[in-house]
């Protein structure tokens, strides 16, 4: 995992590429043209420096954005361990006389993040699935909207058993709260995920580093000649490393080294619901 989420490695072969292309314009400029003098380099220079403070703001910019929507996605996610944890203490001591309905409302908490994950990923299918034929699970493989199915599952077999007399106002309402948190996660997660980074924005800057990585051997052959090369591939590396960083972690639900893990929460879950409800 930490090689593949190593920009270094990604960007081996632009870096190349680079190297390459500022070696060319050093030899140009030192053994052929050999034509710039250094007052006007210094000047280009300068003028480098001042796009370089410019484009260093829109990545920083740039960077937090996507960093933000990465935060706020984690925070959705440790809200939905909680509320999930929550409900399962909730119903293991309403419930603890009644095994069989204890179990379809595990299954439902278990099923619930893996149902959100597959959702958010466009994922159809349902390959983690523990529910029985009591919860049509043909058509929970082929809703569009499974997250919201489970959720509705849960809600009407809470309202059977405050209608049955098994739980009373007071209970229901106890579980209702943290039921509400399921779909209100969901909500957010879609709007994350739904709401990118304007295409504009992003295709500015790629543009703006285009054009300030490759002006910079001319402004800087030269004054520093073969040392040239070095300091444009370091400069390169950096740059457009936030750059790929930032459009990993802008969509946090997806499956990039630095994305959100969301198979390993979805078992952390898993195995907290099994923990709490183990001697139900």
């Amino acid at each position: 995992m930490v090689g593949k989420a190593d920009t270094l490695r990604k960007l081996i072969v632009p870096i190349l590429l680079v190297s390459l292309y500022s070696l060319i314009i050093v030899v140009i400029d030192l053994h052929v043209l050999n034509m710039v003098e250094q007052d006007k380099a210094s000047k280009i220079s300068v003028m480098h420096s001042l796009l370089g403070f410019v484009i260093s703001l829109l990545l920083v910019f740039r960077t937090n954005t996507a960093y933000e929507r990465w935060w706020e996605g984690r925070k959705h996610w440790g809200a939905l361990v909680n509320c999930s944890r929550n409900m399962s203490i909730r119903l293991g001591a309403l419930l603890s006389d009644n095994s069989e309905e204890l179990r379809n409302f595990k299954k439902l908490i278990i099923n619930f993040p893996y149902a959100l994950k597959n959702h958010l990923r466009n994922i159809s299918s349902m390959g983690e699935s523990e529910l029985d034929e009591r919860f049509h699970i043909k058509e929970l493989k082929s809703h569009k909207h499974v997250p919201q199915y489970i959720s509705n599952q849960f809600y009407e077999r809470l309202v059977e058993l405050n209608r049955n007399g098994k739980l009373n106002t007071e209970q229901f309402i106890s579980i209702i709260y943290d039921w509400q948190q399921w779909m209100e996660i969901c909500g957010a997660c879609e709007r994350i995920r739904n709401t990118p980074i304007p295409f504009s924005y992003s295709v500015f800057i790629k543009k703006f580093l285009f054009v300030y990585i490759f002006t910079l051997p001319i402004a800087y052959a030269p004054m520093l000649g073969y040392y040239t090369i070095p300091i444009i591939a370091f400069v390169f590396y950096v740059l457009t490393s936030l750059e790929l960083i930032a459009e990993e972690i802008e969509n946090p639900f997806g499956t990039d080294a630095n994305d959100l893990p969301l198979d390993e929460i979805s078992k952390n879950i898993r195995s907290s619901v099994d923990t709490i409800l183990k001697e139900h």
